[in-house]
């Protein structure tokens, strides 16, 4: 059931940021604009990871290109004109679970609680307090 949840919360962070991303690339020229913009956003989510979940420097180094790739490959998924909203959906839930793999591979047992523990806040924000208590 986290790994559903994971994968909820996920999808709506990354479309949430995803959307940002092509807003400001719409503005600055393109394809250059979202380029740039992946970085930010990247080290956004490496620095949100070592606050809630005190990532040493080493994990930090090793989840960064996780997150890099993850956000590289869906962000072509939504520039994808030709794709529904569900069908791009679809094709980044494999994405996000590997990811969510990957960095969990990383992390020690305390640090996954207090991620299982951020999931569930993300989830209960996204959807009402009513959802989360």
């Amino acid at each position: 059931m986290n790994r559903i949840r994971l994968l909820a919360v996920a999808t709506v962070l990354i479309f949430a940021l995803t959307t940002v991303a092509q807003q400001d690339s719409g503005t600055s020229g393109g394809q250059t604009g979202a380029q740039v913009n992946s970085v930010p956003e990247v080290e956004a989510h490496v620095r949100l990871f070592t606050e809630k979940l005190s990532l040493t420097s080493d994990q930090q180094t090793k989840i960064r290109p996780i997150l890099r790739d993850m956000h590289d490959s869906m962000q072509k998924i939504m520039e994808d004109e030709s794709k529904s909203r569900e069908e791009k959906l679809a094709s980044v839930r494999p994405m996000r679970m590997k990811a969510d793999k990957e960095i969990r591979e990383i992390l020690n047992d305390d640090q996954k609680k207090k991620l299982d523990q951020l999931e569930q806040e993300m989830h209960a924000e996204l959807h009402g307090d009513a959802h989360g208590r």
